[in-house]
């Protein structure tokens, strides 16, 4: 069963760009809404993979810390607009533990947290775009992406910008601006462009402080108790 749900990842993943292009294309009513839901069960996707790997606690404990530094660091930072620990500690999650621990790691960080900063319709988007971050960067580091540190901070800039605020911005502009223009939608895009730079520019300054310092220790528990990344139990 375990592998079954892992095999859903990639496709779930790929759904929800494809539902916002489709629904883009089409001029689907109530696109906002149905997006939604594809969104939100690609996520479901994930937690039930996770679930089905059947994680021993040594295993969920990392995951779980981690989403709560993050929940707490973007809670002490919710003054700043955008400027948050919680896409460098995901990036971090994907590289260390592997991409589901990444990906659970960004999309239990926005859900926790939201129950103090608000919940809404925007929080399975922001999930899965911190999810999808964190999921990515253990892939990249699978392949040694992230030996050269510039390639990491190049991430942790972009990733933010294009996985998460560009992300979000096209379900905005899909749901809810009509008709959709080449203007309205570059209007939108420029609007959020400050906050989405504020994002990708403070993950990198995140990471930066805290990267070196926190694998090293990560790595530690990793080789400590035997933790093997993203292995499901059969």
């Amino acid at each position: 069963m375990a592998n079954i749900w892992q095999k859903l990842e990639i496709p779930a993943l790929i759904i929800v760009p494809m539902s916002l292009l489709s629904a883009a294309f089409m001029q689907v009513d109530q696109s906002a809404l149905l997006t939604m839901v594809v969104v939100l069960l690609s996520v479901l996707v994930f937690f039930a993979s996770f679930e089905a790997s059947r994680p021993q606690l040594r295993q969920i404990m990392p995951t779980v810390v981690l989403a709560a530094l993050a929940v707490a660091g973007r809670i002490v930072f919710a003054v700043v607009p955008n400027v948050q620990p919680v896409g460098a500690i995901t990036i971090m999650a994907g590289v260390i533990f592997g991409r589901r621990s990444g990906f659970m790691v960004g999309a239990l960080a926005m859900l926790l947290s939201n129950f103090f900063l608000g919940q809404g319709p925007w929080t399975p988007w922001q999930m899965y775009g911190f999810g999808l971050m964190g999921y990515l960067a253990g892939v990249l580091a699978d392949h040694g992406a992230f030996e050269r540190k510039p390639i990491l901070y190049g991430y942790g800039l972009l990733a933010p910008i294009l996985e998460y605020g560009f992300l979000l911005n096209s379900w905005y502009i899909i749901g809810y601006v009509h008709p959709i223009t080449w203007q309205s939608a570059l209007l939108a895009y420029g609007a959020g462009l400050p906050l989405d730079l504020a994002s990708g520019i403070s993950t990198v300054v995140f990471l930066l402080v805290l990267y070196a310092p926190w694998r090293k220790k990560l790595e530690r528990i990793k080789h400590k108790y035997d933790l093997a990344p993203d292995e499901p139990r059969d």
